[in-house]
């Protein structure tokens, strides 16, 4: 990890509500950011951020979301997600984020990150899709 990488930092990302973000059980007039969608867009948005503090050969991995969705966007809409490191404790990075539509807050809650060596994960990977009798 870079030495940048400290609480306070924060980003702001927008996102098109598109048809893939949507449910679709309510039909085209009740298509809205489905839940699963906003938890994804989140982890993404915190993961391409925190690989601007890290170093060549680590990434991070989501190990918590907590998440209150708090209101329906529809289709079409934008939001904006803003997210801010509220504390690094050694690999350990925890976020605090909200997402906002054009008329109100749709989503907010915390999600943590760790750190990992890519190289370590994929060694850990191999050895239990070996224990498990896959390829």
């Amino acid at each position: 990890m870079k030495a940048s990488l400290k609480p306070g930092l924060a980003i702001s990302k927008t996102i098109v509500v598109d048809e893939a973000r949507c449910i679709g059980f309510m039909g085209k007039e009740g298509m809205v950011y489905a839940t699963p969608r906003m938890v994804s867009d989140v982890e993404y948005t915190c993961r391409d951020f925190l690989l601007e503090h890290l170093d060549a050969g680590e990434d991070s991995v989501g190990a918590h979301v907590s998440i209150d969705h708090l209101a329906a966007t529809p289709l079409g809409l934008k939001v904006v997600i803003e997210a801010k490191i509220t504390e690094v404790d050694r690999r350990r990075v925890t976020f605090e984020f909200t997402v906002t539509d054009p008329i109100e807050p749709c989503g907010r809650g915390k999600h943590v990150r760790f750190v990992v060596e890519t190289a370590k994960s994929r060694e850990r990977l191999a050895a239990k899709r070996a224990k498990a009798g896959l390829k």
